[in-house]
């Protein structure tokens, strides 16, 4: 969800807690990463490849 808003102050602080896995799929495949770039959010595009 705050990946395909490009909410990136949510997506810092869950990737922050090191509690949160940026790479799982959902059920049509996409990842976090592939969600967050087809919807043009490049700042959490960066926060997720960097993560990865």
């Amino acid at each position: 969800w705050a990946a395909e808003r490009g909410r990136e102050a949510v997506v810092k602080l869950l990737l922050d807690t090191g509690k949160v896995d940026a790479d799982p799929k959902d059920r049509a495949g996409q990842t976090a990463l592939h969600i967050a770039a087809e919807n043009g959010h490049e700042a959490v595009v960066k926060l997720l490849s960097l993560a990865s």
